[in-house]
C-alpha cells in the first residue's frame, strides 16, 4: 500500500467540519455549543471534531471506508498484517490479545514485571499464569527481563502452555532476547503476545531494539500516545500472523470497546502514524541526540547515574531504548519519590516515573533542547545541595509470591478485609501496585508474606501512589475468606 503521506480519517473529519453540517445526533454538546466553557478554552474546531459515527467518517465497530484505510496504512507503517485502533489504551489491547488467544484453563508464560493490565487479562480470559523468573539488577533495584533460559525452564514446568507474553521494552527501556524467546516459543508451538506500550517509536529508527512485528510475533500492543505523539488513551493492536483468526480478534474487540469511539483519539493516531511514516527517522534521530546528550550531562553530576546501554549483557538485558532517561539517585541520600517531588515543587519539572531508587524522564518528539537543559540544570542544582554518600542501600522488591488460587477464581471468591499489618500468610483478594509503573507487588490469589507487607509499608511511608485496593490508604487489604 502507498499513501503514507495521507491521513484519511483526519481528512474526512476536516471535510465534515468544513461542510458545516447541522447536528441532530450525539454528542449532546453539538460541536461545543452546549459546552461553551471548554469550547472557549480548547477552541471551536477541537470540539467540532468530536462527532459520532456516520457515513462520511466511517464507524470503528465495522470500518469500511476512511477508518479501514487509516488502519491499513497503520499496519503497513508498523510492519503488521493488520492494525486495530484502540480508544481505551493499550490495556484494552492486552485484554483483547489474551481473550482472543486463550481459553479458560490455558497456560500462558509471562514475566512477573508485567503491567497490571496483563494480570486483569488473566482474570478476564481465565488463563493460568506460569511465571518466568525476572532478573533484578541489585545496584539499581530494578527488574530487568527473564532470560531465554528462564522461559525454557517455564516451558519445562508447563509444556502445555499455549502462549508467551513479553515486554518490549519494559518501563525502564530494557529489552530481553526477543528473537531467542520467539524461536523458543515456536519450538513449543506457543503464540507470542507482546506488550509494546513503551516501544511504538522503536519501529522508526534502526538504533532502537528489535520490535515485535519485525521478529514475527503473533500480536503486539503499542501505546501510540506514550511515544508516538497521539492523544492520551489512543493505542493500536497489531496482528502479524494468522495464528488467531482475525474474526475472533474483531469479536473480542467488539466486546471490549465502546460503540461510541472518540474521533479525536482515532484521528490523532492517523496523524501520528503519517508523521512517523514520512518523517520518523529524522524525528527519532533528534530524539536520540537529545537523550544521549542529556545522559552524558547528567553523568557529569556527582551522585547521579543516568544508566543506559552499558547495562547490555545479551542475557536479561539484550538491548536498551535510549529515549528512556533513567537516573539512579540513591547516592544523594534520597529516594526517587523524593527526587520527583523536589523536581516538581522547586523546578516545575514532572518526570514520568519514580521508584525507591530512580527517576525516569521520557524524551520524545515533543521535547526541545531548552526543556532538556532545564531538566539537567534542575538535577544539577538539587545534587549540589546534597551530601554524596559512598554507601547506599538499594531497596528491592520482595520475591515473587506463591500463587495459591488462579487469578479468575480469586477474583470471584468471597473476601474479607483485614489490617495490612495482620495479613501475613493470608491469600490476597486484590492487587497492590505502585503506579506508575503499574507492576503488582501482589496479585489476587497470591500469598501475602511479611516481606511483601514490609515493602508495601515502605512505599506508604514514602507517599508512593498505590493502586488496586478497595482501601485507598492501604491500611486494610481484602483477602480470601468469609
Amino acid at each position: 500500500m502507498t499513501g503514507q503521506d495521507r491521513s484519511p480519517l483526519f481528512e474526512a473529519l476536516q471535510r465534515h467540519v468544513d461542510e458545516n453540517v447541522v447536528p441532530f445526533h450525539v454528542p449532546a454538546h453539538k460541536h461545543g455549543q452546549g459546552l461553551q466553557e471548554m469550547r472557549d478554552y480548547l477552541g471551536e474546531r477541537t470540539l467540532a471534531l468530536d462527532v459520532n459515527s456516520m457515513d462520511d467518517v466511517d464507524d470503528l465497530s465495522n470500518p469500511i471506508s476512511v477508518i479501514d484505510e487509516a488502519q491499513r496504512l497503520c499496519a503497513e507503517a508498523f510492519n503488521a498484517a493488520h492494525a486495530y485502533f484502540l480508544i481505551n489504551g493499550t490495556t484494552s489491547g492486552i485484554h483483547a490479545m489474551m481473550i482472543s488467544s486463550l481459553r479458560p484453563g490455558d497456560r500462558i508464560i509471562l514475566p512477573r514485571n508485567c503491567h497490571k493490565s496483563a494480570f486483569s487479562g488473566l482474570i478476564l480470559s481465565g488463563a493460568v499464569p506460569v511465571y518466568a523468573k525476572v532478573e533484578i539488577n541489585p545496584d539499581l533495584g530494578i527488574a530487568t527481563n527473564p532470560t531465554v533460559q528462564s522461559f525454557a525452564r517455564a516451558f519445562e514446568r508447563a509444556p502445555q502452555a499455549t502462549a508467551v507474553f513479553l515486554l518490549n521494552p519494559n518501563y525502564y527501556g530494557l529489552t530481553g532476547d526477543l528473537r531467542g524467546v520467539m524461536q523458543l516459543a515456536r519450538e513449543w508451538e506457543a503464540r507470542v503476545l507482546v506488550d509494546e506500550a513503551h516501544g511504538g517509536h522503536m519501529y522508526f529508527h534502526d538504533d532502537f531494539p528489535f520490535t515485535a512485528m519485525d521478529v514475527g510475533a503473533d500480536m503486539s500492543c503499542v501505546s501510540t500516545h506514550k511515544t508516538c505523539g497521539s492523544l492520551t488513551q489512543s493505542s493500536i493492536l497489531l496482528q502479524k500472523t494468522s495464528s488467531v483468526e482475525r474474526a475472533r480478534i474483531l469479536n473480542t474487540l467488539s466486546m471490549l470497546r465502546t460503540t461510541s469511539a472518540s474521533y479525536l483519539l482515532m484521528a490523532s493516531i492517523d496523524v501520528a502514524r503519517r508523521q512517523l511514516a514520512t518523517r520518523g527517522k529524522d524525528l527519532m534521530s533528534e530524539v536520540l541526540h537529545l537523550a544521549r546528550h542529556a545522559r552524558d550531562e547528567i553523568n557529569k553530576i556527582d551522585g547521579l547515574h543516568a544508566f543506559g546501554p552499558e547495562l547490555v549483557d545479551n542475557q536479561d538485558i539484550h538491548a536498551f531504548d535510549e529515549t528512556k532517561l533513567c537516573v539512579h539517585v540513591r547516592k544523594l541520600g534520597m529516594t526517587g519519590f523524593e527526587m520527583e517531588r523536589r523536581l516538581r515543587q522547586e523546578y516545575r519539572v514532572q518526570v514520568e516515573l519514580s521508584d525507591m531508587n530512580n527517576i525516569l524522564a521520557m524524551i520524545t518528539i515533543g521535547d526541545t533542547q531548552e526543556q532538556v537543559a532545564h531538566l539537567v540544570n534542575a538535577l544539577k542544582s538539587i545534587a549540589g545541595k546534597c551530601r554524596i554518600q559512598d554507601f547506599h542501600r538499594v531497596t528491592l522488591m520482595p520475591d515473587m509470591p506463591e500463587t495459591i488460587v488462579i487469578p479468575r477464581d480469586a477474583f470471584h471468591s468471597h473476601k474479607k478485609s483485614v489490617p495490612l499489618h495482620r495479613a501475613a500468610n493470608e491469600i490476597s483478594g486484590e492487587m497492590v501496585m505502585a503506579y506508575p509503573p503499574g507492576i503488582p507487588v501482589v496479585c489476587p490469589g497470591e500469598r501475602l508474606t511479611h516481606d511483601i507487607i514490609d515493602y508495601i509499608t515502605i512505599l506508604k511511608e514514602h507517599n508512593c501512589r498505590l493502586q488496586g485496593t478497595a482501601d485507598p490508604m492501604v491500611n486494610e487489604i481484602r483477602v480470601l475468606g468469609l
